[in-house]
Formats: C-alpha cells, structure tokens, sequence
C-alpha cells in the first residue's frame, strides 16, 4: 500500500487530545470527507457519557459498527475519509481496520489533556473520565498501520506530521 491508497485515516486517542480539530484540519487539507466519530454514539452512550459513567464494550459495539459501516461504504464508493474516534483499544481498531485504513494516534500528557478537557464546555465527556480513557488505552503496536503524534505540537504541525508520515506507514502496510 502506498499513501496514494490510504482511503482512511482515524484519528485516534483519548479525551482532550484533539481528535475533532486535528480530523477537521487533515480532511479539510485533503480535500475528504470528515466524520466526527461521536456524532453516531447511540443516545444512550451519550447520556451516560454525561452522567460521568465510563462505557464499555457493549455500549461502544453499536457504535463502532457503525463508524466501520461508513468507513466501509466510504472506500467501496471510492471516498476517501478523515474519522476522528477515540479507538483507544486494538480490539476496536480491529472492528475499523480495513485495506486502506491508517490511524492517527494522538498522544500527550496527562496534564495536558486534563487542562483541555477541564477547558472545554458543552461537552459531554466529563473531566474525572478521563482515567477510564487512559485505562482502556492500548496504543498502536509495531504491526497496525499507524502514526504517532505527540499533541504538544500546534494542530497545523500535527497535520504535517501525520501527512509527512503516510508514505512510510503505507509501505509498512503493506509488507
């Protein structure tokens, strides 16, 4: 696989990281379609979400069928796609994995990512969830098409840095 056959890229990481800006900024740069992850969870997700309880695997499982539905029925109509989803653990990038698919992990630190959660308003992910996020958080291993991003960087420097890699990811990928 080459970069000229990513027909996805997720990205990736916990709350606070920037996954909504950073997939904004990177279709918006590609000229792709956008997919904001969040937008499909069931009601239900969200409402507990904002309760300030955790999800787990059954709560998320609609969700990501969903999200992997439209990744799906994006590259069989042959458009390509930016989805900014947390896909914190590998059993939930593998529901997303496809031929084509990259993911974007977005890493900081904890204290960074606690300042922007604690920043945001309106949003449901509380600020306490985020030690369940950091839990479930299985980073990308060596053999998943991925790139690794430190979140410290301006968002139009993350995007060149994810851009810059997809060569070198794509080639991996395919070997």
């Amino acid at each position: 696989m080459t970069a000229s056959q990513v027909s996805t890229i997720v990205v990736m990481g916990v709350a606070g990281c920037g996954k909504s800006t950073v997939a904004a900024l990177l279709a918006d740069r590609l000229g792709w379609e956008l997919l904001e992850g969040d937008s499909l969870h069931p009601a239900r997700n969200v409402e507990r979400m904002s309760a300030g309880v955790p999800l787990d695997d059954a709560d998320r499982a609609p969700w990501l069928a969903s999200i992997a539905d439209r990744i799906r029925d994006g590259s069989a109509a042959g458009r390509p796609l930016v989805v900014a989803c947390s896909a914190l653990a590998r059993r939930y990038r593998d529901i997303l994995r496809g031929p084509g698919v990259v993911f974007a992990y977005l890493t900081g630190t904890r204290e960074l990512l606690e300042s922007r959660i604690a920043a945001r308003s309106g949003h449901f992910m509380k600020p306490g969830m985020l030690d369940s996020q950091l839990r479930t958080l299985e980073p990308p291993q060596p053999d998943e098409a991925s790139v690794t991003v430190d979140i410290a960087a301006e968002p139009e420097t993350i995007v060149a840095g994810i851009l810059s890699r997809l060569d070198r990811v794509a080639a991996a990928a395919a070997l």
